[in-house]
Formats: C-alpha cells, sequence, structure tokens
C-alpha cells in the first residue's frame, strides 16, 4: 500500500486493499480498510472476509472516517501514551536481518 498499490481510496484518509485468501484469490478474499495519510502513518481500521459481508455502508464508512481524522491528527506523543494504556497496538513491519 505504501507503493500506492490500493483499491480504492473512499475519502477522508480511509483506503481499501483486497487480500487474497487461500483457495479464493483477491476477488474472494478479504478487505482491509486503513487509515492514512499516505506517508508515515498507517491505521488498520477495519477487516472482513468478502464472503461475511459485500462492504460497509455509508454510516460505517463515516465513523471510520472520523476515527481515521482522529489518528492521523495524534502526535507522536499521544500515540505513545495511547499504546502505552493499551488503547491501540502498534504492529512493525521491519525487515530482520539474516544470519
Amino acid at each position: 500500500m505504501v507503493a500506492g498499490l490500493v483499491d480504492a481510496d473512499l475519502g477522508g484518509g480511509v483506503y481499501k486493499k483486497r487480500i487474497a485468501m487461500p483457495g479464493r484469490g483477491k476477488s474472494g478474499g478479504a478487505r482491509v480498510l486503513v487509515g492514512t495519510n499516505r506517508g508515515t502513518r498507517w491505521f488498520f481500521l477495519f477487516g472482513f472476509e468478502k464472503n461475511e459481508r459485500s462492504t460497509i455502508d455509508d454510516r460505517e464508512l463515516l465513523s471510520l472516517q472520523k476515527a481515521a481524522a482522529v489518528f492521523l491528527a495524534m502526535n507522536s506523543n499521544h500515540l505513545e501514551r495511547a499504546i502505552e494504556a493499551g488503547e491501540l497496538t502498534e504492529i512493525c513491519h521491519e525487515e530482520k536481518p539474516t544470519s
């Protein structure tokens, strides 16, 4: 997604990515919605399997856009405190050096 491989810009900093599932491919797989500034901030907001539901409704999208706005407005200190309090979970994807 950092490289621009998103499936839809849903507005308000919310983006959708289709994820392939074993034996189902992308069209029958999962959907991941993230809030992002397309730079340094990426927040997982919601995910669902396509066989569970087809999409989100307008009210859900509005709520996700509001959540994205709140998260994206947080400074580093606020984020750090939210992580320490267990309100947010940081997920890091860093390449591990091979030995």
